[in-house]
């Protein structure tokens, strides 16, 4: 480890995970070194994530968008500095064993979420409230991270997911004859419904005063692996391997998505379009079906899925309509203890003026 490098934690949600693909092609390629840190990656829950920001104890996490805004109700001056899902990953599945299609149909029925805390519970009560329905109106069972063992055992009608994720481990669950009478999913995004500021890199207003190179390098560097990832998902899936135990890559695997992404720079040698970026995407999961089955491919599947919730025209930017939107959802809810500047909630200072398709 060079001396000159600042140690810094980096905290994200959840566990190891190829969702979090940027994060480890910006520490493989060496992006946060180049930028003067040596990271170290945390997986902290989401309400501590913010706890530790405001008091100071971790400079920098990912953190929802609403989880901001509560904060800030509370006293604590956190801050969204770069917008990294550009749509709200969180929606609700529901297998075509319920009876129900709709949000309103799941009036009375138990509904999975991991608890009442984090993105998939306020995604859950913004599906509930867009439609005249509360947390009353349902039989809410806090289910831990495990939404396809429990859909597929039938414990519950329908669960709060990410969209990118389990409805595909449930479909292909199904599809394999291993989710009990289930043979396919609704899948309802929180997108489809309301424009909520979804995931994002928070620091708190300190930082930002006292040390806004630290947030700068950081975000630049991030912002490198979010580039690199969405123009190359090949090679972002194969440097990731490192850091997600059990990631599938079988030998045959690994020659194939080495050959898709020597293939994939030269082409973004040729200065591609956003759309060309796309479509090389869609042929390159194509490519891969015909050779392998879906259990090889279903964490690269997710990764391909979640990339598209990243899309934008200029990544990392966010917008005052959706931090309105999220302010009045959750002034509806009933959760601000006190009014919210939303102006100070958030700043695209700290985003790099870079377009999404600059290769």
């Amino acid at each position: 480890q060079d001396d000159d490098l600042q140690d810094l934690d980096f905290a994200l949600t959840f566990v190891p995970n190829i969702q979090f693909a940027p994060v480890y092609v910006a520490q493989e390629n060496g992006y946060f070194t180049d930028a003067g840190f040596n990271i170290t990656v945390d997986y902290i829950e989401e309400n501590v994530i913010v706890d530790l920001i405001a008091t100071g104890d971790l400079q920098l996490g990912v953190v929802s968008g609403e989880q901001v805004l509560l904060a800030r109700g509370g006293g604590r001056p956190v801050v969204y500095v770069y917008e990294w899902f550009q749509q709200y990953p969180v929606g609700i599945v529901i297998p075509n064993t319920t009876d129900a299609v709709t949000i309103s149909d799941l009036q009375g029925m138990t509904v999975g979420v991991p608890g009442p805390f984090g993105a998939t519970y306020s995604g859950l009560t913004a599906l509930l409230t867009a439609n005249g329905l509360d947390e009353r109106d349902i039989q809410l069972e806090s289910i831990g991270f495990v939404a396809p063992d429990i859909v597929c055992a039938g414990r519950v009608q329908a669960s709060a997911i990410y969209v990118n994720n389990e409805p595909l481990q449930i479909q292909q669950r199904a599809d394999a004859g291993e989710c009990g009478d289930i043979t396919s999913v609704t899948v309802i995004p929180v997108a489809s419904e309301v424009d909520l500021v979804s995931n994002g890199l928070v620091t708190s207003e300190a930082t930002i005063a006292e040390n806004p190179d630290l947030i700068s390098g950081v975000i630049q560097a991030f912002h490198q692996g979010l580039v690199f990832t969405i123009n190359n998902p090949a090679e972002a899936y194969l440097l990731s391997e490192a850091y997600v135990e059990g990631l599938p890559v079988s030998d045959d695997l690994r020659e194939a998505l080495e050959d898709e992404a020597n293939a994939q720079r030269d082409f973004l040698l040729s200065n591609p379009t956003r759309e060309d970026i796309i479509e090389s995407r869609i042929t390159l999961f194509t490519r891969l079906s015909e050779q392998f089955t879906p259990q090889e491919l279903i964490q690269f599947h997710v990764m391909l899925t979640t990339i598209d919730l990243w899309e934008a025209e200029i990544l990392g930017m966010t917008d005052a309509e959706s931090w309105q939107a999220t302010y009045e959802l959750l002034n509806q809810m009933e959760m601000l203890l006190t009014d919210v500047d939303i102006n100070n909630a958030y700043t695209n200072d700290f985003v790099p003026a870079m377009s999404a398709d600059t290769p």
